[in-house]
């Protein structure tokens, strides 16, 4: 069977030439005898991957020296409950909420501290980012988080908010290393790898060397405190070794293909292939504010919710995988994540003015 297009918004599409180098190496891993899967982590081959991976990410994003790179399991969402934990030092925290899953993040956080909502989209179920030129920052709060990109509403922070001096967390898994990043504008970003890096069970944070520290709140277990990983290379227990083996090739992939600035150029090409066909379509229209679109992730709909469907199915027995909408929005969302191709977007558009032309 040939390879689907698969929209996924994750796990997602992982580039084939990624793959292909995975598979030629499955069984001997550089002539070591065995598999990545199978290898120590305290080995000396593992010890070469991690420390390239964590190389290729430094100059990939142009990480300064700084700020740690950790490489930690329990997804993005086990980080909703360590950034209070660790951050939280005057039990205050601002969230701007434009999405499921910084409502989540939000809501973990209040188990912490006081928890301000300063800024929200969800009056219009989340299909906008409001405006954060001037927050109404609380005075005495430990930072300000943000989910940057909100891959089951299709919006991105165009430009950061202004923080008027607090620490700035984000919440970047769904446009991780989809173009150039000013990491020094963080405190903290982090992202599950599933949707634009790697295979699903890793997330890789990117933190201030300064905000690392032993003053966590009491109670944190040693498993979730950044010092624990900080200080012991993101292998005080054993790490996703596999997942770190795997982002390492993505990152040789992302290289290859430009870095950061290549992927922005070949993402905004795919991105206006098919905003521009939702934009002049008779059937089809986009959900969110123009100005607030995402790169990555881009929902739409047909406002016929049986005609929703019926496109789902085509598109899936034409190979086109994973168009359904998230529940909360319905309708359709192209996940076009780094590794998706020109010509699966191509496709896509050639498939669905062809079903336009049919159900018109």
């Amino acid at each position: 069977m040939s390879r689907v297009y698969n929209f996924s918004a994750g796990p997602a599409v992982l580039p084939e030439e990624v793959l292909k180098e995975a598979q030629a190496e499955m069984l001997d891993y550089r002539g070591t005898g065995m598999s990545v899967m199978e290898m120590s982590h305290r080995s000396k081959a593992f010890d070469e991957i991690i420390d390239q991976t964590e190389a290729d990410l430094r100059k990939l994003m142009q990480i300064p020296d700084n700020y740690k790179v950790l490489f930690m399991q329990g997804g993005a969402s086990l980080q909703f409950a360590m950034i209070p934990m660790n951050f939280m030092k005057n039990k205050t925290a601002d969230y701007i909420v434009t999405g499921q899953w910084a409502k989540k993040a939000y809501q973990e956080a209040q188990k912490y501290g006081k928890v301000n909502k300063i800024a929200s989209s969800e009056d219009k179920t989340f299909s906008y980012i409001p405006d954060c030129s001037d927050l109404p920052v609380s005075e005495d709060a430990d930072y300000v988080y943000i989910c940057e990109n909100n891959t089951i509403y299709g919006t991105k922070f165009k430009e950061l908010p202004d923080t008027k001096g607090k620490i700035l967390i984000s919440d970047v898994s769904s446009c991780f290393l989809s173009e150039p990043v000013d990491v020094t504008k963080y405190g903290m970003l982090y992202g599950g790898v599933q949707k634009n890096i790697g295979p699903a069970g890793m997330v890789i944070a990117v933190i201030r060397e300064d905000l690392i520290t032993d003053d966590v709140l009491p109670g944190t277990p040693t498993m979730m405190q950044y010092k624990t990983y900080a200080d012991n290379r993101s292998m005080y227990n054993t790490p996703n070794c596999y997942c770190i083996y795997m982002c390492g090739k993505v990152f040789q992939w992302i290289m290859r293909m430009g870095g950061l600035e290549g992927m922005k150029a070949h993402n905004e090409k795919k991105a206006a292939i098919l905003y521009d066909f939702l934009d002049q379509s008779r059937l089809f229209k986009g959900t969110v504010v123009k100005e607030d679109r995402s790169l990555m992730n881009v929902p739409f709909v047909t406002g016929d919710k049986d005609l929703d469907a019926k496109f789902v199915a085509e598109s899936k027995a034409a190979g086109f995988e994973n168009l359904k909408g998230h529940r909360t929005v319905g309708g359709m969302r192209a996940s076009i994540y780094n590794a998706m191709p020109l010509e699966g977007v191509e496709k896509l558009v050639d498939f669905m003015k062809k079903f336009e032309e049919e159900n018109l």
